[in-house]
């Protein structure tokens, strides 16, 4: 199977690929860096920030 680098958009060879689904270890590691920088987000609800709580206390289970 042959599918596009998500980075650099060239053609790889997915089988025996150690980059998969990247074409080389320089798109891999520019993947990570973007990240690490928070250039990609997962959709979702923000988690609660510690200040956001009342006096500090933990919240009661219900």
């Amino acid at each position: 199977m042959v599918v596009k680098c998500p980075i650099c958009q060239a053609e790889v060879i997915w089988e025996g690929n150690p980059n998969r689904p990247f074409c080389s270890e320089r798109c891999r590691l520019i993947d990570l860096g973007a990240w690490t920088e928070g250039r990609y987000r997962i959709p979702g609800e923000e988690p609660k920030q510690e200040s956001d709580r009342d006096n500090g206390e933990e919240e009661e289970p219900s």
